[in-house]
């Protein structure tokens, strides 16, 4: 009996992911997520952090069954991404990768966070400061005796993790996402002029815009 009450213990501090400050994060939550988890995602400007209403993504997506996405995914990644799944943290792909690049969704490569924005939360899981463009919506999680906001893909409808207000400035913001719901693709330096190169349709962050 108390293996199974120690077990149970740890399967639900996994659960609650990024969840640092759940008491504060829940009432900052409800208030930013008025909406009802009915609606649709919605996603943040880049001046005020606040959501700008249904911005799904305009790339094309084609939808896919349950059974095709199994055949796609690693088993971690379609637990992650499809069943709304936390994976363990400090042991994952990139919470401490220093690399230069943009972390696209692993489901359908939309770009979703700039390795600019990428910051040590001390929580075990990558986080950012700020997403790429439009791709990341919000939704109100009700989950595990809280409120939580989940921030999810807008083209794929990828589970990646949850969205706190205890992140550092300019944005205030704390997107603790799953390892399992990114790829990493890295930026190329240009040996001639120096600079780093965007991937394609991606726009490179800038703090600024971000105040």
């Amino acid at each position: 009996m108390r293996h199974w009450l120690i077990l149970s213990a740890v399967v639900f501090a996994t659960a609650l992911g990024c969840g640092r400050n759940s008491g504060t994060d829940s009432a900052a939550t409800t208030s930013r997520s008025s909406n009802s988890a009915d609606v649709e995602s919605t996603s943040r400007d880049d001046a005020g952090g606040e959501p700008m209403g249904n911005t799904k993504s305009e790339s094309k997506f084609t939808p896919k069954t349950d059974a095709e996405w199994k055949e796609l995914l690693t088993p971690e990644q379609y637990y992650v991404t499809r069943q709304k799944g936390t994976e363990r943290p400090f042991t994952n792909e990139y919470a401490d990768s220093k690399k230069d690049g943009v972390y696209q969704c692993v489901c359908c490569g939309a770009p979703l966070f700039d390795s600019e924005t990428k910051f040590d939360s001390g929580t075990g899981w990558p986080s950012f400061w700020k997403p790429v463009g439009d791709h990341v919506g919000e939704r109100e999680d009700r989950g595990y005796f809280m409120v939580r906001t989940e921030v999810v893909c807008n083209r794929c409808d990828a589970h990646l993790g949850h969205v706190f207000d205890d992140g550092p400035e300019p944005s205030g913001l704390r997107y603790c996402i799953n390892s399992a719901s990114l790829k990493l693709v890295e930026r190329k330096t240009n040996k001639d002029s120096g600079d780093k190169d965007v991937p394609e349709n991606v726009t490179k962050p800038n703090a600024a815009n971000a105040e």
